[in-house]
């Protein structure tokens, strides 16, 4: 996403570079940090290990902790993360099981040409940093010759239309959100360095602190690049940004309301729109002028469209100029700022496969300044990842084979089966919602479309050529290979087969112009599911996951599609009412949770409701099903846990992790999640179940009274 700043000085913005000199190479300076053992969980013989319960905290005052407290005093955060926990722990354990293929591949020296070849010279390119060193930066000058070349504004549209090159402005190929049979261009703008608009604004000791050390790493790429004073080019790219944050970009919270990011355009009225910049160009390299329809993100509402909306004035000052706007930016912009923001875009989100300074000098920001994680990732699980991004489902294939038995997805069909029996049996039920409305919600849940573990067509990526010894050249080829495939989808009917996430990938999601849910094999693993865990566990964990992604179909953004996928309302105006109070009394609940500085900075209500909701609802939904799972039969007591305890624990289990405080700061300002400690403690506060099951009541520090209770489905 861009962002903007107010206008630079008129001495810093009139500043035009010349193309500098390659830099001279230096040597490589330093070695991959020692490997350390990683957290590890138990599960016990049921599905949760009961010596882990810490029951000197009684649950109804931080049942998170209740859950949690002992692991996390046992497992401090390994060096080369900012976070850690469940997921890490199965994403730990999907790259180790990948790595096994890759090893077994690279034992077997397959044939040249062949997709398990491909695999090993992705890999080892990756992985072979005594080579990238020895090359310097050598494989990256063709690419910078290129920004250097691009002197006018023609040339860096051109520049900016290839697959690969960073560039303010973009444009994709998706399903359109209203007319969700066809594919159409969606435009949106970016250009931040810094991971949101707000960093740009902060005023704050810590907020200066970032921007100077930003600026810093900028200069260091610029003198990097062969720039003769790499302090004022970097100073005049942070200025550009800057412009960006505070006149174009949008708040985060806002950027959610897909009433507000659908602006649809013929293709005259976007090239029309777009003035001076030469949009034209831009469409006709990068094949996207084939489409007579452009939905664009960011385009400031209308008089009209805004009181539609009902939007206050509080809302509509977190909107930027948007894309009109960037287009105007770029106008305004000397060219040689505009090369040297692309110079930097480019050599830093490259930075894994340039020379080690670059890797290094990348992760000591973004890593360490930003994250406060003390060391990098081991290279090979880099490596693995790296070769995920180009031949993704080729390894999935083999990792299904391996690791996701028949049984697994057979059982999965079934608690997904009986979340929609309880998602039914909810619409039935709730009583603020209206019969019309009911008809509609039903309408779409019996058009829900469940995946589970992997596609049947896995993508073989014919025609991406694997260079060996070039990890750069693999990543532009990849980019190249990657966009001609999207652009190719245009006027084509919608592949309902198509996946969002790889089948080794640890997480779920809903796709709402497609009804659409997906639960990859690798998340259906402890602690989310084990095939001989109890039912009350599974149901508590990824059943709560599986309510989770249904509950998006019905969240504050997700509601807006109905069955077909079409963003339309089909909320009656009192139903609709009522939802949104709901929502509104949810949001306020989490801007009162404030893990840092004293209960001084806290979570962001609107920016992590749909999140809330889904969480909110899903388990609901999932302990439904549990009920509905026993036929009227009472649950086993186990090792003195009734089977509602054991269903709720086991939701906390699932969120069981910590976080380095500067990450903490930073998912509060850009992450729709709420923290795990709140995914956990804002949701079961919510359901008169949790209150029984553990005898919580008004001397409980979580204990709110019933009517303040949120209850959505």
């Amino acid at each position: 996403m861009i962002r903007t700043i107010f206008a630079a000085s008129a001495s810093v913005a009139a500043l035009a570079f010349t193309a500098p000199a390659m830099a001279e190479e230096t040597e490589a300076a330093e070695t991959e940090a020692a490997e350390v053992a990683l957290p590890t969980m138990s599960f016990g013989e049921w599905g949760v290990e009961p010596s882990l319960i810490d029951n000197s905290i009684h649950p109804g005052d931080d049942f998170f902790a209740h859950v949690n407290s002992k692991w996390l005093k046992a497992n401090p955060l390994p060096p080369q993360y900012s976070r850690f926990g469940a997921f890490n722990l199965l994403r730990e354990k999907s790259t180790s099981d990948v790595k096994t293929v890759v090893d077994e591949l690279v034992a077997a020296d397959p044939a040249p040409g062949s997709s398990e070849r491909r695999i090993v010279d992705a890999y080892q390119s990756f992985l072979d940093t005594d080579a990238i060193d020895a090359a310097g930066l050598v494989p990256a000058y063709p690419y910078l010759s290129e920004i250097f070349a691009a002197n006018s504004l023609d040339k860096l549209a051109a520049l900016w239309s290839k697959p690969g090159m960073p560039g303010p402005i973009g444009g994709f190929v998706t399903v359109d959100q209203k007319q969700p049979d066809t594919y159409t261009v969606y435009v949106g703008s970016g250009g931040l360095g810094l991971p949101d608009r707000t960093y740009y604004m902060d005023d704050s000791e810590k907020g200066v602190d970032i921007q100077t050390e930003y600026r810093k790493y900028l200069a260091f790429l610029f003198k990097e690049a062969g720039y003769t004073d790499p302090d004022a080019v970097a100073n005049a790219v942070y200025a550009f940004e800057d412009r960006i944050a505070r006149e174009i970009s949008w708040d985060r919270a806002v950027r959610r309301n897909r009433d507000l990011t659908y602006t649809p355009y013929t293709k005259d009225e976007f090239i029309a729109m777009a003035g001076d910049f030469p949009v034209a160009i831009m469409l006709d390299q990068t094949g996207l002028g084939q489409s007579e329809k452009f939905v664009l993100t960011q385009v400031a509402p209308s008089a009209e469209k805004a009181k539609e909306l009902g939007l206050s004035e509080d809302v509509l000052a977190k909107i930027g100029k948007g894309t009109p706007g960037m287009f105007e930016l770029l106008t305004q912009t000397p060219v040689g700022t505009l090369q040297a923001w692309t110079t930097a875009r480019f050599l830093s989100s490259n930075s894994a496969v340039l020379p080690t300074r670059f890797d290094e000098a990348n992760f000591a920001f973004y890593g360490r300044k930003l994250s406060g994680q003390p060391e990098q990732r081991e290279r090979w699980k880099r490596a693995i990842s790296e070769t995920e991004s180009h031949l993704g489902e080729v390894l999935g294939k083999s990792y299904v084979e391996r690791n996701f038995p028949p049984e697994n997805k057979a059982a999965m069909d079934e608690l997904v089966a009986n979340l929609r029996i309880a998602m039914a049996q909810s619409i039935d039920e709730i009583e603020w919602m209206g019969e019309a409305t009911k008809e509609e919600a039903r309408a779409k849940l019996n058009s829900f479309d469940p995946k589970i573990g992997y596609r049947d067509n896995l993508e073989t990526y014919e025609g991406l050529e694997i260079v060996a010894g070039d990890p750069l050249a693999n990543r532009m080829a990849a980019a190249k290979w990657g966009f001609k495939d999207n652009v190719s989808k245009l006027g084509k009917p919608i592949d309902r087969t198509e996946w969002g996430m790889l089948p080794q990938t640890v997480n779920a999601y809903y796709n709402p112009s497609k009804n659409e849910i997906a639960f990859p094999a690798a998340i259906l693993q402890q602690p989310f599911f084990g095939i001989t865990a109890d039912p009350a566990v599974n149901y508590g964990a990824i059943g709560g996951v599986i309510g989770h992604e249904i509950g998006h179909g019905f969240d504050d953004q997700g509601s807006k599609s109905d069955g077909t996928g079409k963003l339309r309302n089909w909320w009656q105006p009192e139903d609709l009412a009522n939802f949104k109070e709901r929502g509104d009394r949810l949001a306020a609940q989490y801007d009162k949770f404030c893990p840092l500085d004293d209960g001084t900075t806290c979570l962001n209500g609107r920016l992590t409701l749909g999140e809330n909701i889904g969480d909110v609802g899903g388990l609901s939904l999932a302990y439904r099903a549990y009920k509905l799972s026993l036929n009227g039969e009472e649950a086993p007591v186990i090792d003195g846990l009734t089977g509602d305890q054991r269903f709720f624990l086991a939701w906390a289990q699932v969120w069981r992790a910590q976080n380095r405080e500067e990450t903490i700061r930073q998912r509060i300002r850009v992450g729709p999640h709420s923290l795990e400690e709140f995914r956990v403690n804002g949701v079961v506060r919510q359901m008169d179940a949790w209150y029984e099951a553990f005898g919580v009541t008004e001397e409980h520090a979580m204990y709110i009274p019933p009517e303040e209770r949120v209850k959505i489905w």
